[in-house]
């Protein structure tokens, strides 16, 4: 059985509140759960201490069991000193997609020949 680290989403509509759970990977996201080791309610600042709650000994005994965080909760568990983890780097995120390379081209195509007759 392959566990997650995983948020369950709860709270109202528009008003999101989360459980930090460790679930099998293949229960949804709001189903059923093994274990609940901390909160994050999104609504609350940022530097408030109580937006997230971790409960460390219960996650590091679960990750000592193999249970793998997701991308989200890793975020968290590095903010607490628990993981690291490796920062992302995707260098072609910013580049421009193909038909914008080639509007681009067109752009500087057709401003060429104007500004040399200038």
């Amino acid at each position: 059985m392959s566990l997650k680290i995983r948020l369950s989403r709860a709270g109202a509509k528009k008003r999101p509140y989360y459980r930090i759970v460790v679930a099998d990977a293949r229960s949804p996201r709001d189903g059923r759960f093994i274990d609940k080791v901390g909160t994050y309610d999104p609504m609350k600042g940022r530097d408030d201490p109580s937006r997230v709650v971790i409960e460390t000994e219960k996650v590091q005994a679960w990750l000592a069991k193999g249970a793998q965080p997701t991308d989200r909760v890793l975020r968290f568990f590095d903010a607490a000193g628990l993981m690291k983890r490796a920062p992302r780097n995707n260098p072609q995120k910013g580049t421009p997609g193909k038909k914008a390379q080639e509007r681009a081209e067109a752009r500087a195509a057709k401003a060429a020949p104007a500004g040399e007759a200038a």
